[in-house]
């Protein structure tokens, strides 16, 4: 079955950085657009960035353009979420997502913790 597990959250001061994995399996990981997606406390779900199958082409949210990089190693079945700059607004569960047919995100993972505190 489809699984993917986040990691690499954790605790770092503003302007610190953190680079979150999502390991994929149960599925072909190297023909499918994925997702990172966000849920700071209290409020809804934010899109963060999107990333094609083979990694050429990546789309950004505002918020975190420049600051954030996603790429995936598709031999390693695995996504990744440099964060940089990190900003208390920041603080968030990150998911990553797999793209469905109609660009719906179809899987989600269960999400890693940043917490950015000084």
């Amino acid at each position: 079955q489809v699984q993917l597990v986040e990691s690499g959250g954790g605790l770092v001061q503003p302007g610190g950085s953190l680079r979150l994995s999502c390991a994929a399996s149960g599925f072909p990981f190297s023909i499918y657009w994925m997702y990172w997606v966000r849920q700071a406390p209290g409020k809804g779900l934010e899109w963060v960035s999107t990333i094609s199958h083979s990694g050429d082409s990546t789309h950004y949210a505002d918020s975190v353009k420049g600051r954030f990089t996603t790429s995936r190693d598709n031999a390693k079945n695995t996504l990744y979420l440099q964060v940089n700059s990190l900003k208390p607004e920041d603080m968030a569960l990150y998911y990553c997502a797999r793209v469905g047919s109609y660009m719906e995100a179809d899987y989600w993972g269960q999400g890693t913790q940043v917490t950015v505190s000084s």
